[in-house]
Parts: structure tokens; C-alpha cells; sequence
């Protein structure tokens, strides 16, 4: 009986693009997507989106930041700056464009409010905010609140319409200014002195107007009363200016 004769496999020829195999550009195209996705991931904004669920919804103190050993009562308030066209360091504007100095705010009483618009316990302390604005302007108080992880300043503006704010807000666009301040969350709220000095540092809301007299307390006179929560100053038939309820975005 013959044996059977020796066979050979024919080579096996894989599709190319030029020198390179379908699989070995598949391989480079799946290396691609995966440092573009790390990369994605490494680069996003601190805030989450305008349209996205807040995490921590019951939360009193959003962290955007690391930890790291911030301002101490009794150092001079930095300046509100940001990078300048030519590497110097630029004033922090408000959202009319004007330039906010604290050099300029000397002989003041200053309360910095770093918020963002998204945060809902910022929400909750900014009609206290306002009022309290508005009951201690006359004794000299100057209440800044800087926005942080905003999507745009028409954002802020229109926060600022809605609840009707009538205090100077700047729009901390790249978060320079919060940073250079070494926060690490919001709402963080800083009491400074009329030298310049930081009296106290509250990280967390002051939705109370009890809390927000005594805040200040560190730095002004203590005034007889201010408007509650529903905007009714205490012991008063007159009422204040109705509080907006919490917006929600």
C-alpha cells in the first residue's frame, strides 16, 4: 500500500495596508483610544456639567481641590490675580470688567465668598449673602464673591440677576484666584480685617444670619439685627426684600 504523499499548508497571507498588518494597525488604533480616554479623564473640569447630577446632594462642603495646608488667620490676604498676557500677574474683574483690588478696599471691612453656582449649599447661603450685604454696606462692609468651575460668566450673571445681587462678583475663569488662595472647596468664605488682615476662615455655607452676624462679628461691630431667611428682619413690621427660592440648574 503507497503511503500517502506529504502535504504542505499554504502560507497564510493577512491583509496590509501598505507594510502594515490589519492586526498591527488595529493594535495601534485600540493604544490611541486609550490614552485619549486617560487623558480625557486626567484633564476635565473639577465641576461636574451644568446638566449632570451633582454628587453629595445633601453635602455642606464641596471639595474641587487637594488637600493642602491653605491660608491661616492672621496672614495678609493675598491679592485676587490671574495671569497676565505677559506672564504677570493681572486684577481678577468683575463681570463688568472693572478690576478688583484689595489694595483699593483698605480701611474696609472685606468678605470673600469663593461659590460656584452648581453648588447647592452655595445656593442656600447666597440670599443670606445678599442681605447681610445690604444691612452692614453702611458701616463700611465689602463683600466679594468669586464664582469658580463655571462654565461661562453669563453663567454667573445670571445667578447674579436671578437672586438680584447687589455685591461685586468676579469670575475666577481658569480658578487662579482659588487656588492661589489654596482652597480646597466650596463654599469657603474668608473675614478680613480693614489692615488686610484675615480674621476668620468659614469653609462651609452660612445660610443662618445668626452665623453670618457672628462671622462678621471678627471684623465689624455686630449690628442690632439683619433679615432672616425670609427676608423679615427680626423684631421689624417691615419686611425686606422677598428671598428667591434656591435656583436649581
Amino acid at each position: 500500500m503507497t503511503a500517502p504523499a506529504d502535504t504542505e499548508m499554504p502560507a497564510r497571507h493577512e491583509r496590509r495596508i501598505g507594510p502594515f498588518t490589519f492586526r498591527q494597525i488595529g493594535a495601534v488604533g485600540l493604544t490611541l483610544v486609550l490614552v485619549a480616554t486617560g487623558l480625557i479623564v486626567l484633564t476635565r473640569p473639577i465641576a461636574p456639567a451644568a446638566s449632570a447630577p451633582l454628587p453629595q446632594p445633601n453635602a455642606t462642603f464641596y471639595r474641587i481641590g487637594n488637600a493642602t495646608e491653605g491660608l491661616a488667620v492672621g496672614n495678609l490676604a493675598p491679592e485676587l490675580t490671574v495671569p497676565g498676557p505677559n506672564g504677570t500677574n493681572a486684577p481678577l474683574l468683575d463681570l463688568d470688567g472693572r478690576p478688583i483690588r484689595l489694595a483699593d478696599l483698605r480701611g474696609h471691612p472685606v468678605w470673600i465668598n469663593f461659590f460656584a453656582s452648581w453648588c447647592p449649599p452655595c445656593q442656600a447661603e447666597t440670599p443670606t449673602i445678599r442681605d447681610v450685604a445690604a444691612a452692614y454696606g453702611p458701616q463700611g462692609l465689602a463683600v466679594i464673591g468669586v464664582a469658580v468651575a463655571e462654565s461661562t460668566a453669563d453663567d454667573v450673571r445670571a445667578y447674579a440677576q436671578r437672586y438680584g445681587l447687589d455685591y461685586t462678583i468676579g469670575f475666577d475663569a481658569t480658578q487662579a484666584v482659588y487656588n492661589g488662595w489654596r482652597n480646597i472647596g466650596i463654599p469657603t468664605q474668608y473675614f478680613i480685617d480693614a489692615d488686610g488682615i484675615i480674621r476668620l476662615i468659614v469653609k462651609g455655607p452660612l445660610a443662618d444670619p445668626a452665623a453670618a452676624r457672628a462671622a462678621l462679628s471678627s471684623i465689624v461691630p455686630a449690628l442690632p439685627s439683619v433679615p432672616n431667611a425670609s427676608g423679615v428682619v427680626p423684631g421689624s413690621s417691615a419686611g425686606a426684600r422677598p428671598v428667591s427660592p434656591s435656583p436649581t440648574r
